[in-house]
């Protein structure tokens, strides 16, 4: 699984993956990094895609799991893992039977990404825990600015993901749209990112 990181201090901002950030060095009277970042799984992503595609077709039934697979693309096996999750956590429902399969347990408007992604990956905020932000804010007035920034941002992320329901993102697949199985091995990962400047700039 990709961690992203922050790493913070007195004219540049690095986020990016761990093992780079291990390898920054930072000229700082102050250097502030964790593990508590937001971070999309591969298995996070598989879990939002099905997800959605309950909800595209939540007025169908119970869809197959070989079919959920087949639309969107993924392996079977970890799908299953991951439903079952989703069905412990009363987000979906198994039906038995020849048309059994899986479907939402709520309206696709009642289901929030946060609890989603909550469940699978953890954390949502993309800057950390907040009492250690508020704790810097609170200690570090020289860059108190600078960590009230994250803050907002951080709170920022955390209330799109709450306020965002599956019916907010889902609409008819396109009619021209391919299935392509995923290669074995292969993961999505989202890009390191740097920032570099002075925070007392626009």
């Amino acid at each position: 699984m990709h961690v992203l990181v922050l790493i913070c201090g007195l004219k540049s901002c690095y986020v990016g993956h761990l093992s780079q950030a291990n390898k920054l060095y930072c000229r700082s009277r102050v250097v502030w990094h964790t593990a508590q970042v937001m971070k999309i799984s591969q298995k996070g992503l598989y879990a939002l895609q099905a997800m959605m595609m309950l909800a595209r077709r939540s007025n169908q039934g119970a869809i197959r799991i070989r079919d959920i697979a087949y639309e969107e693309g993924l392996p079977e096996k970890f799908l299953e893992l991951i439903l079952l999750e989703l069905k412990n956590a009363r987000i979906v429902e198994s039906v038995r039977g020849a048309k059994g399969g899986y479907q939402l347990r709520r309206a696709p408007s009642e289901i929030h990404l946060s609890e989603i992604i909550r469940l699978i990956d953890g954390p949502l905020a993309p800057f950390g825990d907040a009492e250690q932000l508020r704790s810097l804010i609170d200690r570090d007035a020289e860059h108190r600015k600078l960590y009230q920034i994250f803050l907002d941002v951080r709170d920022a992320a955390a209330k799109i993901l709450e306020h965002t329901t599956l019916a907010d993102i889902v609409g008819p697949k396109s009619p021209g749209a391919k299935k392509s199985r995923k290669k074995k091995g292969r993961e999505t990962s989202v890009l390191p990112m740097v920032v570099h400047g002075n925070p007392g700039r626009n």
